[in-house]
């Protein structure tokens, strides 16, 4: 009970409401009939030069047109997905509730359930692959797993002394790996995940998510729009004046560098210094966002609880 009492906790803390990662009711349509605009997204990656995005229920789309439009993949899966992640334009995986993993090897067309642990009661969160057979995958309850054959098993290890849950996973340009998580949870690997160490954290809340602007630098953020920064791969960090207090669940990095970052309440923050300062871009519709991504023409689509929203301009140089 108390297991299942600490998840939900978590998952209403993660996106602000329990309906983020639980079940929702929601109209029933055919399969070639869902609109993306029915389903809670939280994920989205780029498959060269294809959009995938996931979310409840195991939904999700594809775009081949910069975000204009959206057709529905091909997947069996109903577990809700929280992440995605391309190695290449053809091969991905997506994971999430159950302890699912599935996985695409023609860009996000169609999906093949690889793993399920539904009684672990542990969703997953973050997923990596290093090549087409070595991944890892990181999410509650302090969750590590790897895997050596493409995701079709996975093995467990501990990496820390604590079981906070793991929220986001990166890896540097310079190789460095970072997962940040619960409770100020920031580790940190050298050696391709062989070993992992805790670093200092700068702060005690929850960080929902990790970027890498530069071959040194960091960005972590989360609860109540927290923000921080280390030129140093987590050596030292300094806070980021946030212009919001709202929980930032997901982030990325513009082609010219910069980085965006996405929460609660439409918020959209845009930094061009790597993460130093944050200016505030709010949707006038005041869906909550868990990922953003840039697209043509200087735009940048959010992906939440709305499914798919265009903000015009804000990725621009």
């Amino acid at each position: 009970m108390k297991r299942a009492i600490g998840i939900l906790f978590s998952v209403a803390v993660f996106f602000g409401a329990v309906f983020a990662f639980s079940p929702r009711a929601i109209p029933v349509f055919p399969e070639t009939g869902l609109r993306v605009d029915t389903v809670l997204l939280l994920d989205a990656a780029r498959a060269g030069k294809r959009l995938v995005a996931a979310g409840e229920r195991g939904r999700i789309f594809l775009s081949d047109d910069e975000g204009a439009t959206w057709r529905p993949a091909v997947s069996s899966s109903q577990s809700t997905l929280t992440t995605l992640y391309f190695l290449d334009a053809r091969h991905g995986w997506a994971a999430g509730h159950d302890g699912v993993v599935l996985h695409s090897a023609d860009g996000g067309a169609a999906w093949t359930q690889l793993y399920h642990a539904p009684d672990d009661e542990r969703p997953l969160f973050a997923i990596r692959f290093d090549d087409l057979q070595r991944g890892t995958a990181a999410g509650a309850y302090g969750a590590y797993l790897e895997s050596t054959d493409g995701g079709r098993s996975w093995a467990e290890r501990k990496i820390s002394g604590s079981d906070r849950h793991y929220n986001a996973m990166t890896v540097t340009a310079s190789g460095v790996r970072l997962i940040a998580g619960e409770s100020g949870t920031l580790l940190a690997s050298v050696d391709g995940g062989a070993n992992w160490k805790s670093l200092q954290s700068p702060y005690q809340g929850s960080f929902f998510g990790v970027i890498s602007p530069g071959k040194m630098n960091l960005v972590v953020f989360g609860l109540r729009g927290n923000i921080y920064h280390s030129d140093d791969l987590g050596g030292q960090w300094s806070s980021a004046p946030s212009p919001t207090q709202a929980s930032l669940m997901g982030g990325s990095i513009l082609g010219s560098g910069a980085v965006v970052l996405a929460g609660q309440n439409g918020t959209i923050l845009l930094s061009r210094d790597g993460g130093q300062a944050f200016t505030l871009h709010r949707d006038a519709g005041g869906a909550a966002f868990a990922a953003a991504l840039p697209v043509a023409n200087g735009d940048l689509l959010a992906f939440g609880e709305r499914g798919v929203t265009r903000i015009s301009g804000v990725a621009k140089p």
